[in-house]
């Protein structure tokens, strides 16, 4: 059984950067595949990035890419979400999201593992 517990998220303007946190327990071995989620009001959960936390093999959505960067500290069991240059539609509940298999996948449905989010909100 794999645990996921958000933290980070938060209010800012246009332009501003936040940092969201992932503890997770377990070691990289028993998640292989880790994601961020993000689900807005009215909108379908849509990924955000999806990595292997093995091989550090990382995939971005287009509407990220350059802007938002996944990094883990895989001593302390911990994924990390740098969010820069944020936008209004960037504004959503933010869940971490692991996956037991190793088979790739950026459909929330092949995800096992959820955190309870954490909510960012971008002004302008």
């Amino acid at each position: 059984q794999v645990q996921l517990v958000e933290s980070g998220g938060g209010s800012v303007q246009t332009g501003g950067s936040l940092r969201l946190s992932c503890a997770a327990s377990g070691s990289s071995h028993s998640r292989p595949l880790m994601a961020w989620f993000r689900q807005a009001p009215g909108k379908e959960r849509e990924g955000v990035v999806a990595f292997y936390t093995i091989s550090d093999t990382t995939i971005y959505a287009d509407s990220v890419k350059g802007r938002f960067t996944v990094s883990q500290d895989k001593a302390k069991n911990m994924v990390y979400l740098q969010m820069n240059s944020l936008k209004p539609e960037d504004t959503a509940m933010y869940y971490c999201a692991a996956r037991a298999s190793r088979a790739w996948s950026f459909d929330p449905n092949d995800f096992t593992y959820w955190g309870q989010g954490t909510q960012v909100t971008v002004s302008s």
